[in-house]
């Protein structure tokens, strides 16, 4: 078969797959149309040749439409042996006549979808479905707002009670304290201000990775939530996706956000909201439950969330867990206490010369990679020792448990024991360390 006409069958299943239609049906009248205003017969569907660069008609683009039978997408064609990307501009002039915000590139094999108002092609793994874009569709990310907001240490605090500096207890000085307790208000700590700042600078230099390097204790969650609140409050983010890898994790997190922003947004616990998540602006899932039976695909777009943040990035980056975290085309955003630097002292050109797969893997599995973040250096960073100097930490204490079995156990006799035997006597018998927690 040639390759024209593989690249065309794949499109074709990739949008049906999508629920795009090429023909009325019961689910309602078909809004894909090649060339424009088009209308198809399956018949005509058969007959359009296997070539998508020479045709009677010119390009076969496909043009997907919107519920009210308008232009929507414009998908650029390509075959399987030409990059998706060389038909970029000419996709832009399309849809620029066309008054088309979205396009998709794909040859059959590589996908990007492109919002050419606001950014650059990104990769996808699946199409979106139409109420995915018309999600996306219903907010212009406004960067300039996002770099301008004014993130205050009470920037949590006035969304947990708008009003709070005007309670007495507040400007009561000697009641302040027991009031902000009472009330459960949280207020950044000035390196929490400074790792939202990054974002902002981040933004400003044409960047949609983020990754937060911040020891444990340091308040990653309530970090995320003013992150997560400058994201939507500026509408550069309509629905955030917060992925965790532990169930108490999960419930956790739910809790944080809903202590801190529900009174602005709505936080749910994907798998106890199948139905309505839709209507939230925060998800929290685990991996796990998205990856099983890789049913993330089956559940959402690639576009139905605009601001994915992982939790301990370094692990969800490994394995299948990455297949869903880059599921989604948006902004990312890592937080971690322990990275996973896999270029750490690696010759680079030396690998890619003996070894390329091995270095692909290193790049897949570095989390600074992963981030955009180049020389192991990550968007923002605040170490144990920073958090001991200022005051937020303690350095931890060793402390010597040893006890008189351990010491037997780990050294080269072993441990010894007096035990009973089958004949109902006593034997000594000698324990070793793989061996001492079973027998």
């Amino acid at each position: 078969m040639l390759k024209e006409a593989r690249a065309r069958i794949k499109i074709n299943k990739l949008l049906e797959d999508a629920g795009w239609r090429f023909f009325d049906s019961s689910q309602g009248r078909a809004n894909i149309a090649l060339e424009v205003n088009a209308k198809l017969s399956e018949r005509a569907l058969n007959e359009l040749g296997e070539d998508f660069e020479k045709t009677q008609n010119g390009f076969i683009d496909f043009l997907l439409l919107d519920k009210n039978g308008f232009p929507f997408v414009v998908l650029e064609a390509k075959k399987e042996d030409k990059s998706p990307l060389d038909g970029k501009e000419q996709a832009r002039q399309y849809a620029q006549s066309l008054n088309v915000r979205f396009v998709i590139l794909s040859n059959g094999n590589i996908h990007y979808f492109w919002d050419i108002e606001t950014d650059n092609p990104h990769i996808i793994t699946t199409f979106p479905a139409q109420a995915s874009i018309q999600h996306k569709q219903a907010f212009t990310p406004d960067r300039d707002a996002l770099i301008r907001e004014e993130v205050g240490n009470d920037y949590i605090a006035i969304t947990q009670n708008q009003n709070y500096n005007k309670d007495p207890q507040w400007q009561d000085e000697s009641q302040r304290e027991k009031f902000i307790e009472n009330s459960g208000l949280r207020f950044l700590r000035e390196y929490q201000r400074r790792a939202v700042r990054s974002i902002q600078d981040a933004v400003k230099q044409g960047k949609d990775r983020f990754l937060f390097e911040m020891a444990t204790g340091t308040g990653k969650t309530l970090v995320s939530a003013a992150v997560i609140k400058l994201f939507l409050r500026t509408s550069n983010a309509k629905r955030v996706l917060f992925l965790v890898d532990r169930l108490e994790l999960e419930d956790q997190a739910r809790r944080n956000f809903k202590d801190y922003l529900k009174n602005d947004f709505k936080c749910v616990i994907y798998k106890e909201n199948k139905d309505d998540w839709i209507r939230a602006e925060i998800v929290v899932s685990t991996v796990q439950s998205l990856l099983f039976n890789n049913k993330y695909k089956d559940l959402f777009s690639p576009t139905d969330f605009d601001l994915v943040i992982s939790d301990e990035a370094h692990r969800s980056i490994g394995g299948n867990s990455r297949a869903v975290f880059e599921y989604f085309i948006g902004y990312k955003l890592g937080l971690t206490a322990t990275p996973k630097n896999y270029l750490k002292n690696v010759d680079m050109k030396h690998l890619a010369n003996s070894d390329p797969r091995a270095l692909e893997q290193r790049q897949l599995l570095d989390t600074y990679t992963t981030f955009g973040c180049l020389d192991s250096d990550p968007t923002f960073r605040y170490s144990l020792l920073a958090g001991v100097r200022e005051g937020y930490l303690i350095n931890p204490i060793t402390i010597d448990a040893r006890t008189e079995i351990t010491t037997q156990l780990l050294s080269d006799k072993g441990y010894a024991v007096v035990m009973a035997n089958e004949e109902g006597g006593e034997e000594e018998r000698k324990m070793e360390e793989e061996s001492y927690e079973t027998k």
